[in-house]
């Protein structure tokens, strides 16, 4: 395994002082303030970010000598995000990176991300918050119990299940025979939760128009009818089930 076409273990000096890491929990020293742990990390590489500017881009300029243990969770995932980046690094792992931020600090979180990507430095992004994966990511990778089920753009996993899906929502425990006999070929119908039914397949608007009809001629009234794309968080449930994982 290579990582910047150098072996870790023989290389690892070069690589620290070009990859940047934010580990979901742990890692930063719980008495230091943002402050000093800034100053410190950004004295160990050549040419860093001026931890001023980039204190006032995340909003963590106004934290004082606080103690890293004393900081809300936001202001300390805000912290671990800057100093993942405060090196200039040409790679960056970010570990859940918005988890227990504000809109505002999200945005200024991706914002941030959205340029280093612009400048060329690669972004290995682990989340669970797959619409921001759908919105940030140019290749996604689904792994299940540590195993990888699919690889590829946004646009190539979602066009792999099926592309669209009809969603109807109307009373629940419907008797969905009649509607899936009446439907085209490869065409499922499921109870995805209480109430709202999904049609998976080659589906169009003249599908959309066969349930409106079944609809009409069952006396059902829905109260959400109509043809939407796939998101990358329907691909995710296809791919690995919606059984809770303990």
């Amino acid at each position: 395994m290579s990582v910047l076409g150098l072996d870790p273990r023989r290389d690892g000096a070069e690589l620290r002082q070009r990859v940047g890491v934010m580990l979901q929990s742990g890692g930063i020293p719980p008495g230091a303030s943002a402050s000093e742990m800034l100053k410190h990390v950004a004295r160990l590489y050549a040419h860093p970010l001026d931890t001023r500017a980039l204190s006032s881009r995340l909003g963590i300029d106004g934290l004082g000598r606080t103690a890293y243990r004393r900081l809300s969770g936001g202001e300390q995932r805000r912290v671990a995000f800057a100093l993942s980046i405060i090196g200039r690094p040409e790679l960056v792992f970010l570990d859940e990176p918005t988890t227990g931020l504000d809109p505002q600090a999200r945005a200024a979180v991706w914002d941030l991300a959205r340029e280093l990507s612009a400048a060329g430095v690669s972004i290995v992004l682990t989340t669970h918050l797959l619409e921001e994966a759908e919105r940030v990511a140019d290749h996604v990778v689904i792994i299940d119990h540590g195993r990888v089920v699919a690889a590829g753009s946004v646009n190539e996993l979602v066009e792999a299940s099926g592309g669209s899906q009809i969603v109807l929502r109307t009373e629940p425990g419907l008797a969905l025979g009649s509607l899936i006999d009446m439907l085209p070929n490869g065409c499922a119908v499921t109870e995805s939760t209480p109430g709202r039914y999904v049609v998976d397949g080659s589906v169009d608007m003249g599908t959309t128009q066969l349930v409106d009809q079944w609809c009409r001629e069952q006396g059902v009234a829905p109260l959400e009818l109509g043809l939407r794309a796939r998101s990358l968080e329907d691909v995710f449930l296809d791919l690995t089930g919606r059984e809770l994982r303990t």
